[in-house]
């Protein structure tokens, strides 16, 4: 096993959202500073750094811990420390080596101090500017489009309620036309044959010049007539009102939100070179550059595989001997969950990933097999792309 750099001093934080502690040990996991607590704003900063020392000889090991610990990192990074962001699991793991069943902040932080003066990991690159603002893109867009599911399944049910017939003829609730409907009638109650001129004209939000419709209006106007919704009062009205703005609004901010990822891809260095990967989008590649940076910074392309988590998780002992293996749970679900989706359309409208595809369904393989590898050789391109710096030709065997 190959170890990191070695450093005289080790120091674990423990990062909470208001006071963290911190523990240092010696290279043989001596204790030389107990466990201090310090708090999370300048004078538990201050307080941290005459803890430290001098930042030439000490490697500070902090957990991944989402947004808790970002200020604390920047911070060191900018005082010269070196910081080695590890992945929770490994500290967690190394803690049960020794059968270890109290858990305190206290003890954590000494936990990963020995961690780091054992393990040795390497120090971690802090992002540049143009990486930590396509992070927080990602961020928002991954929320929004969140909430953007949630409320049109909020939709669906009181559209269930009000006027459940009204899918058979819009089919998407959160389509243009449905919310600009829904908006002026929310229920099948709120139509009648006196509002068929005003439906029919009713503008589609966004879309210019482009209304209704006589057609549409008549068939929603009879359907409601016979509708058996009705479990919907004006409190139900209000929502549906309520929830179609929201789609409005996020959906609008989504697509702004969209527009800028592609311009930061495109003008980043990396992501510029990524989005010449067919099968990759703008969207896609912001993600893979907000969770891992520079994947060129992986030893291989197996390891980024196997930080993504396209991995089997093969367990054979004894006399089991199962016929496959699922998938290993560790790694970046998220990440893995995005790249999956971009592999199920990349196999069928890509001409390299599709025929090496094929050529595994050809073999008998089944297809969710031959899918996951479809995706590990997509990070294969990733990877290669990222540490040549050049764009992706693709080779298609004849």
């Amino acid at each position: 096993m190959s170890l990191g750099l070695r450093f005289d001093r080790y120091a674990g934080i423990d990062i909470a959202s208001q006071t963290h502690v911190v523990a240092i040990t010696n290279a043989t996991g001596e204790v030389l500073i107990k466990p201090t607590p310090f708090a999370e704003d300048a004078t538990g900063y201050q307080k941290l750094f005459a803890v430290l020392g001098d930042p030439n000889n000490i490697l500070v090991v902090v957990e991944a811990t989402g947004h808790y610990g970002r200020n604390l990192f920047a911070a060191l990074n900018e005082r010269g420390f070196a910081v080695a962001v590890v992945n929770p699991l490994r500290t967690r793991r190394f803690a049960e080596e020794d059968l270890r069943r109290a858990k305190t902040d206290s003890i954590d932080a000494l936990g990963i101090a020995r961690f780091g003066a054992q393990k040795r990991p390497e120090p971690t690159t802090p992002a540049d500017d143009a990486t930590e603002q396509m992070r927080q893109q990602v961020w928002l867009f991954n929320r929004f489009t969140q909430d953007y599911g949630d409320r049109r399944n909020q939709l669906h049910r009181q559209v269930d309620l009000g006027f459940p017939e009204f899918t058979r003829y819009v089919v998407n609730l959160d389509s243009r036309r449905a919310t600009s409907i829904l908006a002026v009638f929310p229920t099948a109650a709120a139509f009648s044959s006196s509002c068929y001129r005003k439906l029919a004209g009713l503008p589609v939000e966004g879309k210019r010049k482009l209304t209704v419709g006589p057609q549409l209006a008549r068939t929603l106007i009879d359907a409601a007539r016979t509708s058996v919704g009705r479990h919907h009062s004006l409190a139900h009205c209000t929502a549906v009102r309520y929830i179609c703005e929201d789609i409005a609004q996020l959906r609008a901010r989504l697509e702004q939100l969209q527009a800028d990822i592609v311009r930061s891809v495109t003008a980043h260095p990396i992501g510029a070179l990524l989005i010449t990967i067919d099968g990759l989008g703008p969207v896609g590649v912001a993600r893979i550059i907000a969770a891992v940076g520079d994947p060129a910074q992986f030893r291989s392309g197996a390891a980024l595989a196997a930080y993504v988590g396209a991995v089997p998780g093969t367990r054979l002992s004894g006399l089991a001997s199962p016929r496959s293996a699922s998938l290993s749970p560790i790694g970046n679900a998220r990440l893995r969950r995005s790249l999956y989706m971009t592999t199920v359309g990349a196999v069928r409208h890509n001409p390299w990933l599709r025929a090496y595809y094929e050529r595994l369904r050809a073999k008998g393989k089944p297809p969710k097999v031959a899918l996951i590898a479809a995706l590990r050789k997509l990070l294969m391109a990733i990877y290669s792309v990222a540490k040549h710096r050049q764009p992706f030709v693709p080779r298609v065997s004849a």
